[in-house]
């Protein structure tokens, strides 16, 4: 494998990931200090619930920016348009890309050490496993320069996690009986179908299409582009099931109580 690392990354690379570290640290304080004024009830948690609280407000910063720069990347640039360049696909990248990875870089590993740290109390091994996957695949495009385009839209997929942040919020606030908590779990389903399911059916299409391209990245990238993205898929599928049976269970009991 060349490495992708002239002047530009050696810059580049460190800044983002310890500024998306910053970022984690930044928004955990102020999740911590604004909340009391928004939710009464904050000051009434236990300790393990305030930091899981403070945790998701970061986790949902980081996926409003990731969703957003890999949703432009993607789909308003021109980076990664058929005829836009004579660069194949899966070699193009983009200082904009190089540098949202950097940043997801740095939340994934500030929320993975805090995962381990609590274990298992914000979260269990397929946390763990969900991160370190996603680390590994986007250090591997990062060092290489290769398949950003399928690494972005593996990204935008965090697109779902405001309302799984939202739900987890409701449930502490003893607001699952609200319009709001059940607004917000039909929005999820929609949101994780169309994100985290009809997107990977893309995903895979779109390799399949260009498997032409695929075929000359390094062996270790390969494989791990065929291997790493449908274990993400299996665990995209189980919690679909899930969220459907939780979704359906939350309007069987709304139905019933009107």
């Amino acid at each position: 494998m060349d490495w992708n690392f002239g002047p530009r990354e050696q810059i580049l690379w460190p800044v983002t990931i310890f500024s998306g570290i910053i970022m984690c640290k930044i928004v955990y304080e102020i999740t911590h200090r604004v909340s009391p004024l928004f939710f009464k009830g904050y000051n009434g948690l236990n300790k393990m619930q305030k930091i899981e609280w403070n945790n998701r407000g970061f986790s949902t910063f980081h996926a409003f920016v990731a969703a957003a720069i890999s949703f432009y990347l993607t789909v308003i640039s021109d980076l990664f348009k058929e005829d836009a360049s004579s660069v194949l696909i899966i070699d193009r990248k983009s200082w904009l890309s190089d540098a949202i990875f950097g940043i997801s870089l740095g939340y994934f590993l500030s929320d993975l050490v805090m995962i381990l740290w609590l274990f298992p109390s914000l979260g269990g091994k397929e946390y763990v496993l969900h991160h370190g996957l996603s680390m590994y695949s986007i250090l591997l495009a990062l060092l290489s320069g290769k398949a950003h385009l399928y690494i972005l839209m593996v990204l935008f997929t965090e697109a779902t996690t405001p309302f799984v942040n939202l739900r987890w919020y409701l449930d502490v606030a003893a607001r699952k009986s609200s319009n709001i908590y059940i607004y917000n779990g039909v929005a999820l389903f929609f949101g994780w179908l169309v994100a985290r399911i009809l997107l990977f059916a893309y995903f895979f299409t779109h390799i399949y299409l260009h498997f032409d391209q695929v075929k000359t990245i390094f062996p270790l990238g390969f494989y791990s582009l065929i291997t790493v993205p449908p274990m993400l898929a299996l665990m995209n599928l189980f919690w679909f099931w899930k969220i459907f049976k939780g979704m359906v269970k939350t309007l069987s009991k709304k139905r019933r109580t009107q």
